[in-house]
């Protein structure tokens, strides 16, 4: 099925852009996919694929706010109108409860579901992700700098552009390489500088891009809420990811301390998009979450 598009009422009426597998079944779980930083529901192309994953539960990837094809009336957002947004989404879907899988800054995302909304959200499945900000503790656990990656990117974007702009494909390059590591196909980076290109172009794709990169850099951490989360929640980790740690990970996991049950699983060589590196790793461990919790 292809990108559609809904309205909701959030930030003053937003468009959001989502993705089913296949047609909505109310007999089967809901798994929630949001995607990481500036990339699209495309992220999740081997999942979709997945015939074994989509034929056991309905798969709805949804863009946050300055991804894809979702769209806010306000110039400004943060993680939590992202969370909101999923969730006024799938009250108009018509989906009353759902699982929530996060792929980096979805992990938080996710998360902040669960936290706004414990009655839909019946659990979480967080993959590469932290639940710190950028701080000197998660720093010295061994995640990036990820003040050093966006700030330049805030800054060569704080002017107004033409509308024949489109981003830059060293950014796209730099994005995949943090993301994927270094072995990254020719087609595989071709289709996303392809698909950045259509995303991110003109002042409006422009200022969408800045955002999301002050809203990564700046933003609010989740330590001291994650007691509050109560569904159970499953942290996937790589032991090769370059942007957060698998130490980061053992701290984060051990702060859910409300929840009914938090396991880490560790996968061996698995990137920062997990999800797209490890597919079979990821799908497997999620359909076995979503089948236990269910």
């Amino acid at each position: 099925m292809t990108t559609q598009t809904i309205d909701i009422p959030h930030l003053g009426g937003s468009t959001i852009g989502y993705r089913f597998a296949r047609q909505y079944d109310p007999a089967l779980p809901t798994l929630v996919m949001i995607n990481s930083f500036t990339t699209s529901v495309e992220l999740y192309r081997p999942q979709f694929a997945n015939s074994d994953l989509a034929s056991r539960m309905n798969l709805l990837a949804i863009e946050p706010y300055g991804h894809g094809e979702s769209r806010a009336r306000y110039r400004h957002f943060t993680y939590w109108d992202s969370a909101i947004a999923n969730l006024q989404v799938l009250d108009a879907l018509g989906i009353p409860k759902a699982f929530a899988l996060g792929t980096s800054q979805g992990g938080w995302i996710a998360t902040r579901m669960a936290l706004l909304n414990p009655g839909t959200v019946e659990g979480i499945v967080i993959c590469g992700t932290s639940m710190d900000y950028e701080s000197p503790a998660s720093m010295e656990r061994g995640c990036w700098n990820g003040s050093e990656f966006c700030s330049p990117a805030i800054e060569a974007l704080a002017e107004p552009v033409g509308e024949d702009w489109v981003v830059d494909d060293d950014f796209v390059v730099a994005v995949l390489g943090a993301g994927l590591g270094e072995n990254v196909s020719d087609a595989e980076r071709d289709f996303w500088i392809q698909t950045y290109r259509t995303n991110y172009r003109g002042d409006e794709g422009r200022r969408r891009l800045r955002t999301s990169s002050i809203n990564l850099r700046d933003r609010d951490g989740l330590e001291a809420r994650l007691g509050d989360v109560h569904c159970p929640v499953l942290w996937l980790q790589g032991t090769a990811d370059q942007v957060y740690s698998v130490a980061n990970a053992a701290d984060g996991i051990a702060r859910f301390t409300g929840s009914l049950s938090a396991t880490l699983q560790i996968v061996e060589g698995g990137q920062h998009f997990l999800t797209a590196s490890d597919p079979e790793v990821a799908d497997a461990a999620t359909l076995a979450f979503v089948e236990q919790w269910s």
